[in-house]
């Protein structure tokens, strides 16, 4: 009789212990070559541990709800025959705790010994343990038959999508995870490689300006009841007159981008749709419209979103607006900004320019009740009439912009009027400038 040490296999991705948390065994019990003999519980999984070898347990690692680290007994098997431990009581290496030690190696002079066969070819030297059976073929690829490996092992086969009887293993018919690391150098350009590297799980405190944001957008998710809006707009003639502004007064104003033109259009039209342009005191049941437009404008920084606020933006032309744009917008991002100048915003606009997307809906900056997003120009075909009155296909230039609105106080019919009035404007770009 001999004693068979399971030690605690390398369950992967790092981990170094496993929580015991069930017992399928006790001391006393017989269990048989893959019977189970604990879950294992890391913080990933939990994990079925199963018996390499066939006899009678005479020791288990501990109770349920015990750490056991990875490569520590696990459980003590008696075996008939030779087991896994010396004379000392020492365990072998558990990588090689199936196989008799090494021959001795053979002489200079007599031919290399051949490649290691597979279990199917190789004739025992010394058995450790009965075998029950003759050792199963190795499986051919696709077949059901069973294929000797832990739970760990099969699990990772199974991530990756890898067929363990494609798996050749290297000893004693177990495939472990040494095999499927050589399976996949080999295999490169079959698909297995893993994605990208693994970080570092960390934990990061929401202080400051980033649990402020956080309040303030659950507040608003949680109070208003949003709902959104989208329409398609050609900016192609907008471009051309963008690029001739700002070819014909290079050097001595400010670059125009697309947002002066944007909240000079949508100054124009506050005036017809006074319920954008207000906040809702929803405890008081009031909501206040203001005359002036203080336009609050997104804008990322380091330290999280902020939102610096164009004062009386209705009195501004293009470039004193373009100019203003990139002086709150240097002082977010370089921390300058005032507290006045990050505050008192009645109407919100949020661009994330080229990475816009297609369409978003933006979170109502509370106790606002609207806020506009344009997302990114792309190109596409378009029917457009001639002078002639016939439809022709051209190359366009076309923008969604996106509305979320506070359903308490602004209709979807007044949303959606607002944005057909804004894209004859924004696609008729002469009547944004017009008086």
């Amino acid at each position: 009789m001999g004693r068979f040490t399971f030690r605690l296999p390398d369950i992967g991705e790092g981990i170094a212990e496993a929580e015991i948390v069930a017992w399928h065994v006790a001391v006393g019990d017989r269990v048989e070559e893959d019977g189970r003999l604990a879950d294992m519980m890391t913080d990933k999984a939990t994990v079925e541990m199963e018996s390499p070898v066939s006899g009678k347990v005479v020791e288990v690692a501990g109770e349920a709800g015990e750490i056991v680290a990875i490569g520590a007994p696990l459980v003590v098997i008696e075996v008939e025959g030779e087991g896994n431990e010396d004379e000392d009581g020492h365990a072998g290496d558990m990588s090689a705790q199936d196989e008799t030690p090494a021959p001795e190696p053979a002489p200079v002079s007599e031919p290399a010994p051949a490649p290691t066969p597979t279990p199917a070819q190789a004739e025992p030297v010394e058995a450790h343990e009965p075998a029950p059976a003759p050792s199963p073929a190795p499986a051919a690829k696709g077949a059901s038959a069973k294929i000797m490996a832990s739970p760990a092992v099969r699990k990772r086969a199974s991530d990756l999508g890898i067929d363990l009887g494609e798996v050749r293993p290297a000893e004693d018919g177990r495939v472990r995870h040494g095999d499927l690391d050589a399976f996949i150098s080999y295999n490169a350009s079959g698909g297995f490689q893993p994605a990208g590297g693994k970080g570092a799980d960390e934990q990061v405190r929401v202080i400051g300006l980033r649990r402020r944001i956080a309040e303030n957008m659950a507040a608003s998710k949680r109070h208003i009841p949003h709902f959104a809006y989208v329409e398609e707009y050609d900016v192609t003639a907008l471009e051309e007159m963008r690029a001739q502004l700002n070819a014909g007064h290079a050097g001595e104003r400010p670059k125009l981008t697309m947002l002066p033109f944007l909240i000079t259009a949508i100054c124009k039209l506050i005036p017809k749709y006074p319920m954008l342009n207000a906040h809702y005191d929803d405890e008081a049941g009031v909501v206040t419209r203001y005359g002036a437009v203080h336009l609050g404008m997104a804008a990322q920084t380091a330290s999280g979103l902020m939102v610096p606020v164009i004062r009386e933006a209705q009195d501004r032309n293009l470039w004193q607006l373009a100019s203003e744009i990139g002086r709150l917008a240097r002082a977010a991002r370089e921390g300058t900004a005032k507290s006045s100048e990050l505050s008192g915003s009645t109407l919100t606009v949020t661009s994330l320019g080229p990475m816009g997307g297609v369409a978003t809906t933006p979170v109502i900056n509370r106790p606002e009740v609207a806020i506009i997003g344009p997302n990114r120009i792309v190109e596409r075909p378009m029917f457009v009439k001639g002078p002639d009155g016939a439809e022709r296909i051209e190359k366009r230039k076309t923008m969604n912009i996106s509305m979320s609105c506070d359903h308490r106080v602004v209709d979807g019919w007044d949303a959606a009027s607002f944005a057909q009035d804004l894209k004859r404007l924004i696609e008729s770009p002469a009547l944004i400038l017009a008086d």
